[in-house]
């Protein structure tokens, strides 16, 4: 079953329920992946790009999140939070610390990289075999600790 599907259950369900926070943010990621069928014309859209556009999102929301925080507004961050909750939901298992450094340490091996300089290699690796189990600025962050 596709993401579109799976979204398009998800909003019946959150109707029924009347959870208005739900509908909120199943409505924009269905708007999200209708728009990317849009722009991509007639060709397949890709698991990977739905994911894409889930992880975007989320950026999107903890950034709001981190930001209504800053400025004392709860009521909104609360919202962001909460939107995140739900869309989280329908992402891969996120990778736990441990889990990602011993990923992170494959790559490298196989990439032979031996230092700072093949960031690069690394990064470029990682980003396509981790795509959605973890966010970037983790991946990056563990591969620079691992290659200093």
């Amino acid at each position: 079953m596709s993401l579109e599907n799976i979204i398009s259950e998800a909003i019946k369900t959150a109707m029924r329920a009347k959870d208005r926070v739900a509908l909120d943010s199943l409505r924009a990621v269905k708007a999200q992946i209708l728009n990317l069928h849009t722009e991509a014309r007639g060709v397949e859209v890709t698991p990977e790009q739905e994911i894409a556009i889930l992880q975007r999102m989320i950026k999107q929301r903890k950034d709001s999140f981190e930001q209504f925080s800053a400025q004392g507004r709860n009521d909104l961050a609360e919202v962001e939070e909460a939107q995140m909750k739900v869309i989280e939901q329908f992402l891969p298992k996120q990778l736990n610390p441990e889990e990602l450094e011993a990923e992170i340490k494959k790559i490298i091996s196989e990439t032979g990289a031996e230092s700072a300089k093949d960031l690069g290699k690394v990064m470029g690796a990682a980003s396509k075999a981790l795509a959605g189990k973890s966010d970037g600025k983790s991946i990056s962050e563990m591969a620079k600790k691992l290659l200093s």
